[in-house]
């Protein structure tokens, strides 16, 4: 199972690190939330699938417990998935 936790930043595209760049490059499935600028979602490839899970102070459109389960059944499945 490969799950990555990439590091967004505060929505600022340049914070991004060089690794999280390459990883997000060769994912199969992008889970992220509100803060993540749509052109990080550009890096990765055409056909990744893009899981927006919506989180903001205060409320959860997906319970965290929901979203863990989402990147472990994602990562059983042999795909490579970031968390954004």
């Amino acid at each position: 199972m490969t799950v990555f936790l990439v590091g967004a930043g505060p929505g600022d595209p340049g914070l991004l690190t060089v690794r999280g760049a390459e990883v997000l490059g060769r994912a199969d499935v992008v889970v992220y939330d509100r803060l993540v600028h749509p052109s990080l979602l550009a890096l990765a490839p055409a056909d990744a699938e893009r899981v927006y899970v919506g989180k903001a102070p205060g409320r959860a459109e997906i319970e965290q417990a929901d979203i863990n389960a989402l990147l472990v059944e994602h990562g059983h499945a042999g795909r490579a998935v970031v968390r954004l």
